[in-house]
């Protein structure tokens, strides 16, 4: 692990809302609502009601919609409008599979390049999503876990595949709330204790080793079996 305790730079985080254009904020507002599980995939995104709501122009909510969509979180389809997207299964489970790539992958870099500063950051997430388990507050803890997925990630200082896995885990999100449930105790919610202290350990392999199970726990936690199609019988529906 390296020594240099200088603080890396995070110009892909929009903490200071402050530097934010208005449509940024707005942005951000809808972001965090479809990732927190406050807008359901499906929900439709009127640009008129938006544009009522945050005391804009329609123009900027159309922009903001398609800046979304760009990000895969929203879906616009002729006639039906703007709605946050729902991911199919095949989409489900190729965005797990990407991100074990991606992860898996990227650790050894991480472990190479991360210090004090970034090792300490990570341990404080850690903290506030077991804090949200215990709290049963499992919105709050799912977000964390991608948080700290991301801050991870963030460390081997290239923001491509930050950008790129950034995307992922959005999209993870949406996967939960359609082939899963925040009430459940998912594996994302448990926890990432053994992971830094193998990655304080310089441990690559087990490092490595631990990404996988755990991605790989997270997906066998939702059910993508496909949904059973018969035939309603609606004399015994609507009988009395």
């Amino acid at each position: 692990m390296s020594n240099d305790t200088s603080v890396k730079s995070t110009p892909k985080k929009a903490d200071n809302t402050e530097k934010l254009t208005k449509d940024e904020k707005i942005y951000q507002q809808i972001y965090t609502a479809i990732v927190d599980h406050q807008l359901a995939p499906d929900t439709k995104l009127p640009e008129d009601a938006l544009a009522e709501s945050f005391n804009v122009s329609r123009t900027i909510i159309r922009k903001v919609l398609l800046d979304l969509s760009h990000e895969g979180l929203v879906t616009n389809a002729p006639k039906r409008g703007a709605r946050v997207s729902r991911p199919s299964i095949k989409e489900g489970k190729e965005v797990f599979e990407a991100r074990r790539i991606i992860e898996v992958a990227t650790l050894p870099v991480v472990i190479h390049k991360i210090n004090e500063v970034s090792l300490k950051l990570l341990k404080d997430l850690n903290n506030q999503q077991l804090a949200a388990q215990k709290a049963q507050d499992i919105k709050k803890a799912i977000r964390l876990s991608g948080e700290f997925h991301l801050e991870l990630i963030l460390t081997s200082e290239n923001d491509s595949l930050y950008d790129y896995l950034r995307k992922l885990i959005s999209r993870s999100s949406l996967i939960v709330a359609v082939f899963g449930s925040t009430q459940q105790h998912l594996p994302s919610c448990q926890g990432h204790s053994k992971l830094l202290e193998l990655i304080s350990q310089n441990d690559v392999e087990q490092s490595q080793k631990w990404m996988n199970d755990h991605l790989i726990d997270i997906e066998a936690s939702l059910d993508f079996s496909e949904p059973n199609k018969t035939n309603p019988d609606f004399k015994k529906l609507f009988s009395d």
